[in-house]
């Protein structure tokens, strides 16, 4: 968050103040430009930000608070009229606030802590599953995707009707491993399958098959068979003699040979780094990475044995894959680590998976049945066909017939949405993108629709939680300020230059200077180079290049008053060099010369006239916002807030 931005929230909060009668609420205290400001919004700013002054200037605080509030209006008036609340640059940021906002006040949790936990309860145990598979391309024409939805459908009814789950997959599911393991997966754990699959995995109940599922690859349907707590992660170390076959007697003979001289007390890397045939880890000891269940399913033996393995040096018995014979070290076991130390770890790897679009996505679908959305397809199949390559150049303008515009798109709550507005929508965020025109208008309309159903959202928790709104204004607001006034005073103050002379030669006198001295400071890596350079000038040298490089900075000459330098305040103020020492740090610090008081210079000037220019334009701006809108200030809201806060009646 923007650092000015930041104190303008401190400033101007809504938040944790006390009921206010509806009396109070309902009072209009001033208008500008005829937008008005109830006595109940300044009683709860003032109470909030008083300074705690005392009785008797109490009457002029709030004067002077009333006068602050209606300056600070006029600046959110301008900034409306210029359409900052309406620009991309806005609505983007404006979006990432709220939602932030909206959590506390949500039934539902964020998408991406929900599957954060979620993620984390599943790896806490494991389950084994079997599958069936057809496969179908994410892009494949309907007609073949309606044929892959049949064939599991028809493998579905013959498993329900009795048949084995596993020779059904044998014969028909597409997984090239069904051959030889009829479907069976084995155990895995979270986030070693798509999201669809684990997610029916875990939902679904031991022993029953699934309804059909879509994934990336296609259609399924599993059935669960067990479930258990998870064994955390092994490493292991290995030694591999592959075979040309399976039943290739000659590496099934040597793998013994290495298991006997293991077992007779034989150094484990010699024997690693003279037998095993893989060449990434013989001469490491065979050390692999930790790993967990699920983690090698192309040889699931590998696995099985690593797991079965008790203590740290323990050696499995020579065991055959489909790659090769295997010798197993277990060097250690690793147990799941808490939530606690998981969780951010977790929740970054997670924020980059295609699951949180997914739950995001799960999000959305419950909110639209929330919220009543119903679509009028035709309307919005005629918007979304006059997307064409301005669009991806952020160029697009509606050439349609005007008449669509008024045609309902979705309704929500059944408060319908014109075309309309979806077009302006899109003038207002397409920017230049790589995607084809199509893709990009059904993504800026899907943003359009989840924006209003966000709106619909607000407008409920608005309704239930006054404090809700407030804060929501209070965001809104400071953005519009922060660039309403980055826009008319901060940028002109520090870019114009011109300006900035001006305003000092008018003003000269504002920047007197007292007793000076022109001097420099260098930093020293240790007290022995402070005085090496010391002895050298004292004799009459001067310091040279390679003198210089041994400090750690040098601040080059400048003028110094009183109290702008800790260090210079160190010093005698006559020319020469001295060393001091400083809060464990050593320092030279070289006078040039002295300066007499009198008028500063503008470039030691320039950071107050800067700050002094920036609230000089501030000044005529907004003495230029007063002419421009209307203030109207009621008397008696006036009356009321002066009473309630000052004991007057």
């Amino acid at each position: 968050m923007r650092i000015i931005f930041s104190v303008f929230i401190v400033f101007f909060s809504f938040s944790a103040i006390a009921q206010l009668s509806p009396q109070k609420k309902s009072l209009t205290l001033f208008k500008v430009n005829e937008t008005p400001v109830s006595t109940g919004e300044f009683l709860q700013l003032y109470r909030k930000n008083s300074l705690n002054k005392s009785e008797a200037s109490a009457e002029q605080a709030v004067k002077e608070y009333l006068d602050l509030l209606i300056n600070f209006k006029l600046k959110i008036a301008e900034a409306k009229a210029r359409g900052l609340d309406t620009t991309q640059k806005f609505n983007k940021e404006f979006k990432t606030y709220r939602e932030e906002l909206k959590r506390p006040y949500r039934a539902e949790p964020d998408a991406l802590d929900k599957l954060t936990k979620d993620t984390y309860q599943r790896l806490t145990e494991e389950v084994k599953v079997s599958h069936i598979l057809i496969m179908v391309k994410p892009d494949a024409l309907p007609s073949d995707t309606l044929e892959a939805h049949q064939k599991i459908t028809q493998a579905r009814i013959r498993v329900l009707q009795g048949e084995s789950f596993e020779k059904v997959a044998g014969e028909i599911s597409e997984d090239p491993s069904a051959k030889y393991n009829f479907g069976n997966l084995g155990y895995f754990t979270a986030m070693q399958m798509v999201y669809p699959f684990e997610e029916a995995s875990y939902i679904g109940k031991t022993g029953e098959i699934s309804s059909i599922i879509k994934t990336q690859f296609g259609y399924h349907i599993l059935k669960v068979y067990d479930r258990k707590p998870a064994r955390g992660e092994v490493e292991v170390s290995h030694i591999l003699l592959r075979a040309s076959s399976p039943d290739d007697n000659k590496v099934k003979g040597k793998i013994f040979e290495v298991y006997d001289q293991l077992k007779a007390g034989r150094n484990w890397d010699e024997v690693c780094k003279e037998y095993s045939d893989d060449a990434a880890t013989k001469n490491n000891g065979g050390r692999l990475r930790p790993f967990g269940v699920g983690a090698l399913p192309s040889v699931p033996e590998f696995e099985a044995t690593a797991f079965t393995l008790k203590q740290p040096g323990d050696l499995s018995d020579p065991f055959q894959s489909n790659i090769g014979w295997h010798i197993i070290r277990l060097e250690k076991k690793i147990p799941l680590v808490p939530f606690s130390e998981m969780e951010t770890a977790l929740k970054r790897k997670l924020s980059r998976d295609e699951r949180l679009q997914i739950s995001k996505q799960l999000l959305s679908d419950r909110r639209k049945r929330e919220y009543g959305f119903t679509e009028d397809r035709a309307t919005r199949d005629k918007i979304l066909a006059f997307a064409d390559s301005s669009l991806i150049k952020g160029k697009w303008n509606f050439v349609g017939i005007e008449e669509i515009k008024k045609q309902t798109l979705f309704s929500i709550l059944n408060k319908p949405t014109p075309a309309s507005e979806f077009i302006q929508y899109v003038k207002i965020n397409q920017t230049v993108v790589n995607l084809a025109p199509t893709v990009y208008m059904k993504q800026l309309y899907d943003g359009f629709a989840e924006d209003r159903i966000l709106t619909a959202e607000e407008e409920k928790l608005q309704n239930q939680h006054p404090e809700f709104k407030n804060l929501l204004t209070e965001y809104r607001e400071g953005i519009l300020l922060f660039d309403v006034m980055e826009k008319e005073v901060w940028n002109k103050a520090s870019e114009d230059t011109k300006g900035q002379h001006k305003y000092y030669e008018e003003n000269k006198a504002k920047y007197q200077a007292g007793d000076r001295v022109e001097a420099r400071i260098f930093t020293a890596t240790d007290k022995s180079i402070a005085e090496e350079m010391m002895t050298k000038v004292n004799r009459g040298d001067s310091l040279n290049s390679a003198d210089l490089k041994k400090f750690k900075s040098i601040q080059p000459f400048r003028l110094y008053e009183r109290k702008d330098s800790k260090f210079i305040d160190r010093v005698n103020w006559i020319e020469g060099l001295q060393e001091i020492e400083v809060d464990g740090q050593f320092y030279l610090v070289e006078v040039k010369r002295l300066v007499s008081p009198g008028i500063k210079s503008f470039e030691e000037a320039r950071s107050n006239v800067i700050s002094d220019y920036q609230d000089y334009l501030e000044k005529v701006w907004l003495a230029e916002l007063k002419k421009k809108f209307p203030v109207k200030v009621n008397n008696k809201g006036k009356k009321f807030v002066l009473a309630e806060l000052t004991g007057s009646k």
